[in-house]
């Protein structure tokens, strides 16, 4: 699928044409839709992504990536403590802009918004409608629990054990990682396939 040139790039599209991915943007669209077996999900594609644009770095600055244990160093990134240190320093030593490379790193989100906003792709009817449908039930136990409310808070007005009964229920089940501190509804959370905790760290303005 050609991307949507009438929209504007998306951080993935950029990055992609900065480090000379080609045929990136196809892979990334094959693996999240399924079309060649199993789907991987966006918080893979975010690592692998990144991954290579870790390698393409390190070509960039004439070194290669066959020197580095790649995936030690991908996450010794995601660290804050000494391991993210020695890593930024080894990087750094080869002639790589850490500082730059973090800022290109990529979200699940920035992934997601990329396949179905650039690429305009989506996901198998089956797969979409099994979301859906949980988060159509979900919707249905917040709907009860709200009647349930309203019927105790117009039961308890009637026997004058409260003031009165003209209150509005309003349900908002929210979902928030402890790792990240990402705070979303439950539609949000099963539509896009997760919270921003494994990429926090590696990214920043996503788009």
């Amino acid at each position: 699928m050609k991307g949507n040139t009438n929209n504007k790039r998306t951080k993935v599209a950029r990055l992609i044409d900065k480090y000379d991915l080609d045929g990136m943007g196809a892979q990334l669209e094959a693996d999240w839709t399924g079309v060649s077996g199993e789907r991987t999900s966006l918080r893979d594609l975010a690592d692998e992504f990144n991954y290579a644009i870790l390698e393409a770095a390190l070509r960039a600055a004439n070194v290669s990536p066959a020197q580095f244990e790649l995936s030690g160093i991908y996450t010794a990134l995601a660290d804050s403590g000494a391991e993210q240190t020695r890593a930024k320093r080894r990087l750094e030593r080869e002639g790589v802009c850490v500082d730059d490379l973090l800022r290109d790193f990529v979200t699940h989100q920035a992934i997601y918004t990329y396949l179905t906003e650039y690429r305009e792709a989506s996901l198998p009817e089956h797969t979409t409608d099994t979301v859906e449908k949980k988060v159509e039930a979900i919707k249905k136990l917040q709907g009860r629990l709200a009647v349930v409310i309203d019927s105790a808070i117009s039961s308890s007005a009637s026997t004058g054990s409260l003031d009165h009964s003209d209150y509005d229920v309003l349900i908002d089940v929210r979902v928030i990682c402890p790792a990240c501190g990402s705070d979303s509804t439950v539609g949000t959370l099963l539509r896009e396939g997760g919270c921003d905790c494994d990429n926090s760290s590696h990214s920043q303005g996503e788009n």
